[in-house]
């Protein structure tokens, strides 16, 4: 009878290395839902708030993320939707906010709105880029007060970047004076596309702070001038399998949230064309 023949060391570990991966990318862990920031479909949601999250729900889209107008909702409004979110088997896991929401006149209505909703994060959407460290200090502080008065609610506070805090040298760059000075509790929600215009690597600033990237706004990026953020999930540049393995392996990712600027196409097919792909990439079924 013929022997096996017997892999070396260095081939064993080599293919021992990829089998994480690998599993997951034959089976996704589908205990990580994907969402839709509703910017995405800005448009349809001002005409119908009801239909579009319908219409997104239906092509199996497991979240939704609400953005800064619904600060103008009645409690009763948010009410109406937490109760169509739980008759659609959808979440919302966290809200987009203006810098203004976490002001002390306004905190208490964005949590309890977010309550009504069921979220976990309230999470600042923009920030004006600073000219030095004093202003992002400034942001920082806002940060951690918020989460101070959001907390016995249950509800901690994120931040979302864009290009501005993705400039500079590593390690002197906005983003990473606002990781160093904010609580542990407050989500350092990455934005892919704004990350790789900048020229960061969000694979590796997903690996320097682990646990701490909890949600991802999967934005799609081209350096062609003509497309920009115009393409659709897959059609760009940025590694999405390895932000995938980096954010499930280290970065505590809780969800997933696409983000779409325009395509080709309208707001809600360029949204089912997003989620397709997506799935594709992550390897599920």
């Amino acid at each position: 009878m013929p022997s096996t023949p017997s892999l070396s060391r260095r081939s064993f570990l080599a293919m021992s290395a990829t089998l994480p991966w690998a599993f997951k990318s034959a089976a996704a862990d589908r205990s990580i839902p994907v969402g839709l920031e509703l910017y995405s479909v800005r448009d349809a949601l001002k005409q119908d708030p009801e239909g579009t999250v319908r219409a997104v729900a239906q092509m199996g889209y497991q979240a939704v993320e609400f953005y800064a107008p619904y600060f103008d909702w009645t409690d009763t409004q948010a009410k109406q939707l937490r109760k169509l979110l739980d008759d659609l088997g959808v979440r919302c896991y966290s809200t987009h906010n203006n810098a203004d929401y976490f002001l002390p006149k306004n905190i208490n209505h964005a949590r309890d709105l977010n309550v009504i909703l069921g979220c976990k994060y309230v999470v600042l959407a923009w920030s004006d880029p600073k000219t030095g460290p004093d202003g992002w200090k400034a942001v920082a502080d806002q940060l951690n007060s918020a989460a101070e008065t959001l907390e016995p609610s249950g509800l901690k506070t994120g931040y979302h970047n864009h290009q501005a805090e993705f400039t500079g040298a590593v390690g002197q760059r906005p983003i990473d004076f606002l990781a160093k000075n904010t609580k542990p509790s407050v989500m350092l929600q990455l934005d892919v596309g704004t990350c790789v215009e900048a020229g960061s690597d969000p694979v590796a600033w997903i690996r320097a702070n682990p646990g701490r990237i909890r949600s991802i706004h999967c934005k799609e990026w081209s350096p062609d001038p003509n497309k920009g953020y115009k393409v659709l999930f897959g059609e760009g540049v940025v590694d999405w399998k390895g932000i995938f393995q980096a954010a499930e392996g280290v970065g505590g990712i809780e969800y997933y949230l696409i983000e779409q600027e325009g395509s080709r196409f309208s707001e809600l097919e360029t949204a089912r064309r997003c989620l397709q792909s997506f799935r594709t990439t992550r390897g599920e079924r």
